[in-house]
């Protein structure tokens, strides 16, 4: 069974979400691997050379035209995951009796598990919390650290597409560890925050964003390369 298909949890089978990209996606399946002897493989390379692309669109925008560049390229990367978010759900309904952590935790299971190609493991921690590990991402062996703050606005764009949904009632999420910065397993909390809990973590987006024009000044390291 292909592992985005696999959860334990009965209410699971009810979840309704469409698959995002559904045009290219069936071409694929149809097309290339069920008639050609095209490595899937490949798909990986092809995926990283563009998430390295954004990488360095993002810091290029940032070294040549500060901040306005830097908040027209979160811009995009933004847009981008509202519509892979609304791709998902369009058309889809909450099945009666679901809770809000369970459809919190299945939607977050797609976007891991399908939109970022990612092994997953997922937990129901209570009616207010669900956390997940990511056991493997794509781009763990090429991201470094502080790159994975493009994710960030991904998933903004995403939470925002559930909250023009209808079921995202004052739940954030977190960002608690990540393979690239040296722990085991990217870990992320989703729970249902305060309005002080929704400033920090503008007030951590502001400090990252800061951060990220301090570093696009600093004069490059000869030889120095994002790979």
């Amino acid at each position: 069974m292909a592992h985005w298909q696999n959860r334990d949890e009965p209410a699971w089978q009810t979840f309704q979400f469409n698959q995002p990209y559904a045009k290219g996606l069936k071409r694929l399946k149809e097309e290339v691997l069920a008639k050609t002897d095209f490595d899937p493989a490949t798909l990986w390379q092809w995926g990283t050379m563009q998430a390295m692309a954004v990488i360095e669109l993002l810091k290029t925008f940032e070294r040549l035209f500060g901040r306005p560049g830097q908040e027209a390229a979160l811009e995009a990367l933004h847009r981008v995951g509202l519509d892979v978010g609304r791709q998902i759900l369009a058309g889809t309904q909450k099945p009666e009796g679901m809770s809000e952590a369970e459809f919190l935790s299945f939607y977050a299971t797609v976007i891991n598990r399908i939109a970022y190609a990612s092994l997953e493991a997922p937990r129901i921690d209570g009616p207010d919390q669900v956390s997940f590990d990511i056991l493997w991402c794509p781009h763990q062996d090429h991201y470094q650290a502080f790159d994975c703050r493009v994710q960030r606005y991904f998933v903004e764009g995403m939470i925002d597409a559930m909250r023009e949904f209808g079921d995202e009632h004052g739940f954030d999420v977190r960002f608690d560890s990540t393979i690239p910065a040296g722990a085991p397993t990217c870990h992320f909390t989703i729970w249902r925050s305060s309005a002080t809990e929704n400033t920090d973590w503008q007030r951590y987006t502001n400090s990252i964003e800061r951060k990220a024009l301090e570093i696009a000044q600093r004069p490059p390291i000869s030889g120095e390369t994002s790979t």
